[in-house]
């Protein structure tokens, strides 16, 4: 009974008893029966973080949040990737109500809620981050992509671009939408008309922003500025520009939502909308180890954090041509595969 005491932190139990058993576990190597500990009180101490892309440096970044947090209160941590999939989202879910993780954090894969249903009917507290899902009462952590897209754009127009082209996410994924709706704001503050709007929704991901690029190159009239939606999508831009013999940002400008972090880039040269990804990770694991101790309020409750323009040296004022013919023909077979599709 003294060595239960110690090993589950009860405080009746003196000072000089609770050292003399903390030493002999530690003489001995013995290790608590988790699994028993867990059958008794009912829960694991375990919560789970499901992330669309853990290969992004924003997510990665906030599980490192994540994970300080919940360490910091005795909480493991599981990581799950879906790859922007709702089905492996739902798969993830089901595995993890099978473990008996004591709740979920959620970078939901679609704006659908199909999958806080399924937690919901299983008693599993789940907390949002980064994206909204329409209808759903659940605790949110995030930043406001509208408004960071508003800044990117009313930035790029400031300098005199009037033909920018936006490079977005999924149509089901609430920070496409947000950044599109942010872009559009930018365009109805400068007066610049529906006319000169120019969306482009694809992926997350390098191959999308390539592709979308070489899109946005063959339209006339060719756009002057782009508006990349994530991170990985500009890399992929900047793939297509440098193919089309483009220099950033003599020919092209490019503005980006979501930073690198320090010391993956040496030299910072995107204009980019940095999100602290960090506190996103730290306050959702928060907001949940508040709900799981029983101290949370029974209404959802959501946390906007605010968002930076940082700009740089991959934003500049078009040439004076570009605002009337294309800043350079783009390679021939490109349109020619433009015009297939």
């Amino acid at each position: 009974m003294t060595v239960s005491r110690v090993i589950n932190d009860s405080r009746h139990t003196s000072p000089e008893t609770r050292e003399r058993v903390n030493r002999a576990i530690a003489e001995l190597g013995y290790m608590p029966n988790v699994l028993a500990r867990q059958l008794r009180s009912k829960t694991t101490k375990t919560i789970a973080l499901v992330l669309t892309d853990i290969a992004n440096p924003f997510f990665t970044t906030i599980a490192r949040g994540v994970e300080d947090a919940a360490r910091a209160r005795g909480y493991a941590v599981m990581f799950c990737n879906t790859d922007e999939s709702e089905a492996e989202e739902l798969e993830y879910l089901r595995v993890l109500i099978q473990r008996q993780v004591d709740g979920v954090l959620l970078v939901p894969a679609t704006d659908s809620s199909v999958s806080l249903k399924l937690l919901a009917e299983h008693g599993l507290p789940a907390v949002v981050l980064d994206r909204r899902v329409r209808s759903a009462e659940v605790d949110e952590v995030r930043t406001d992509s509208e408004f960071g897209a508003l800044l990117a754009v009313r930035h790029l127009i400031e300098l005199g671009h009037r033909r920018v082209v936006v490079l977005a996410g999924p149509e089901t994924v609430s920070t496409s939408t947000d950044r599109v709706a942010g872009y559009r704001r930018a365009l109805e503050e400068a007066d610049i008309g529906p006319e000169s709007e120019q969306v482009i929704f694809g992926e997350y991901n390098e191959a999308s922003g390539y592709e979308m690029t070489r899109r946005a190159l063959v339209a006339r009239p060719q756009p002057t500025a782009i508006f990349a939606c994530n991170n990985f999508i500009a890399i992929g831009a900047i793939q297509a520009l440098r193919e089309s013999g483009m220099v950033v940002p003599a020919d092209m400008s490019i503005a980006v939502f979501d930073d690198l972090p320090q010391g993956w880039v040496l030299d910072p040269f995107m204009t980019v909308v940095a999100q602290p990804a960090y506190e996103i990770g730290r306050q959702a694991a928060e907001l949940m180890l508040e709900r799981l101790a029983g101290h949370a309020p029974a209404d959802p409750r959501t946390i906007v954090l605010p968002c930076q323009l940082i700009t740089r040296r991959s934003t500049a004022p078009p040439r004076r041509e570009a605002t009337i013919e294309p800043a350079i023909k783009v390679p021939a077979q490109w349109a020619q595969t433009e015009s297939h599709a």
